[in-house]
């Protein structure tokens, strides 16, 4: 009896906007298409700075992925941590002594967070990446007002209550706005002994202004808007230690209760894994069309990718939009080539504009032909996100939260779930090496 031609094979590493995308792209391909992340989840990252400062909890932004794909029949899942590649056997290695083969291969591995060489820093600092990381966030930030509550020393209070987030882009921006809101509004009449609206939130970076990358119009409207929150911005100013205590910026001791770092990273190691040419942030240089020099059957994508504009000529952002397009892009390419069709035109980003959140009703968007700031941006920032949650039940839970929260100025996810001790022992955590 002859034997029956194995399909091709198709693995993707990583279940993110780019590794989903790139799944769902080949839902028609006649194709053995394996999909290997070290979660069970995918994860809604812009949202994530909600469930580090309590407004919504972890099942709001994140969906079991074997949910999201269970009737995409041509699909299994892998759970397991991808630690490198050989591409002469074309095998995927794990953590866990497996070796997965493949014929075609897509990295959507994403990046991870980068102290600009000064990795001491990942001791102390909080970063803000995972569902973990939010959980632990969420927890010292609780559990500062808590023990400050407790403490009789003033200095002590004034450190528990001192938060720092390093870094003014989209997502230092959107954090520091937030703790502002959390201690401001959330929890100004929960405590008997402390007032939760002495609490100082100071966002800093190293540039001349907050969101560098936007217009400058929208930079001084939402520099105006943390200074009507009360967020104490430093312009210009470099950090140059962190410790268990707090920081020295610009020269400057800060005792702190907190430091969340939101200024920078690099991407997850792919480059390395293949002995590719990469970008000063570690992202792989590719093709027009995605994939690898010299090795057409493996493609990079989303934030482990250096994919320049062929208009611009500049490297596009590492923005969810862009892995989402660069997945359904790639998939299409792997498809051509199953069919014997015509590949198709090299890879280029619809730019349909980008959105930062300052705090309730403020916000600033630009969608290039329009900019617009204040409700009007806010709202379309929160239709943009409800629409781009991955399933039903997650936008209905998100959008009664918001409800919520925008009527009472509640938060529904302030639940500590592990002791006092353990959410203050330790910030940070050692950094990804590359």
């Amino acid at each position: 009896m002859a034997s029956v031609p194995r399909k091709p094979r198709i693995v993707i590493i990583g279940s993110g906007f780019g590794g989903l995308a790139a799944v769902k792209g080949l839902k028609g391909a006649d194709a053995e298409v394996i999909l290997i992340d070290r979660s069970n989840h995918h994860l809604f990252q812009p949202l994530l700075y909600q469930v580090a400062t309590a407004a919504l909890s972890p099942a709001d932004i994140a969906t079991a992925t074997r949910a999201l794909l269970r009737r995409q029949g041509n699909v299994s899942v892998v759970l397991a941590e991808a630690i490198g590649v050989d591409p002469s056997r074309r095998i995927v290695q794990t953590a866990d002594g497996r070796d997965v083969a493949y014929d075609y291969l897509v990295l959507a591995t994403g990046a991870a967070y980068s102290f600009f060489g000064k990795d001491e820093f990942a001791e102390h600092a909080q970063v803000l990446k995972s569902l973990g990381d939010a959980l632990s966030i969420r927890h010292r930030l609780l559990t500062c007002f808590e023990l400050a509550e407790q403490s009789a020393d003033p200095a002590e209070i004034e450190r528990l209550l001192t938060f720092v987030v390093v870094g003014a882009g989209p997502t230092g921006v959107e954090m520091a706005g937030t703790i502002a809101e959390l201690a401001r509004s959330s929890l100004k009449s929960d405590f008997r002994h402390i007032d939760p609206r002495s609490a100082r939130i100071i966002l800093c970076e190293a540039g001349p202004r907050v969101l560098g990358a936007y217009p400058e119009r929208l930079s001084s409207y939402a520099l105006a808007a943390l200074g009507s929150l009360g967020v104490d911005v430093r312009l210009g100013q470099m950090v140059e230690v962190i410790d268990a205590d707090g920081l020295v910026l610009g020269g400057t001791r800060i005792e702190a209760g907190n430091v969340i770092w939101c200024a920078g990273t690099q991407a997850r190691p792919a480059a390395h894994w293949l002995a590719a040419e990469a970008a000063r942030n570690g992202s792989v240089m590719v093709e027009p069309d995605c994939s690898i020099p010299g090795r057409p059957e493996i493609f990079a994508i989303g934030d482990v990718a250096s994919c320049r504009d062929p208009a611009s000529g500049k490297p596009l952002p590492g923005l969810a939009p862009v892995a989402k397009q660069q997945g359904y892009y790639v998939a299409r390419v792997l498809s051509a080539r199953l069919a014997g069709r015509p590949t198709p035109a090299p890879f280029r980003y619809r730019d349909f504009g980008t959105m930062a959140v300052i705090g309730r009703s403020r916000a600033v968007a630009d969608f290039g032909w329009f900019r617009c700031t204040g409700f009007l941006a806010w709202l379309a920032w929160s239709l943009v996100h409800l629409m781009l949650l991955v399933d039903f039940r997650s936008r209905l839970s998100v959008y009664v939260n918001w409800s919520w929260a925008w009527f009472t100025y509640g938060r529904g996810a302030r639940l500590l779930t592990m002791p006092v001790a353990s959410a203050m022992r330790g910030q940070g955590r050692p950094p990804e090496k590359g």
